[in-house]
């Protein structure tokens, strides 16, 4: 009797380790989009082509055409913005990397230099945002009044 318990239990595990085993198969599939690969299951990669119209979408660039659809300020459908994310992408992986990165890094840089330099203001602003104005004559919007833990000893006493 403890034999055929035994092994009805070796079977059972055995048919739930098969069934692991296959739900854990993965394949890799490569973005329509942006060209990433990733691990994913047959039945999570049927699930997004069937989303997709067949096209086989990274999360990230899924996340991507959530925000197209979102940030439009006319209504698209999901097609639309997925043609208009394709499109970006197609033209950002086509571009060539700079010839000298170095010389391209001091080109961003001083382009950025010099829209910091048409606005300073905005960069006055920023360096103290929490500090008051001499002209304010009002105090602080979240001033102490005391502290709370001499009013609790005195009231345990």
């Amino acid at each position: 009797m403890s034999a055929t318990v035994l092994s009805d239990t070796i079977l059972e595990s055995a048919t739930a380790s098969a069934k692991l085993i296959a739900h854990m198969e993965v394949e890799f599939v490569k973005c329509d989009c942006c060209g990433l690969s990733e691990e994913c299951t047959p039945a999570y990669i049927e699930r997004v082509r069937e989303r997709y119209n067949g096209n086989w979408i990274c999360g990230l660039c899924s996340e991507a055409i959530n925000y197209e659809i979102l940030r439009s300020d006319s209504l698209i459908t999901a097609e639309e913005a997925m043609e208009s994310h394709m499109k970006l992408c197609k033209k950002f992986t086509s571009l060539k990397p700079p010839p000298n990165p170095a010389v391209h890094l001091i080109a961003a840089m001083r382009q950025i230099l010099k829209r910091s330099m048409d606005s300073p203001q905005t960069r006055a602003l920023r360096s103290m945002p929490s500090s008051p104005t001499k002209k304010s004559s009002r105090p602080p919007p979240l001033a102490r009044s005391g502290s709370c833990l001499s009013s609790l000893s005195a009231s345990g006493s």
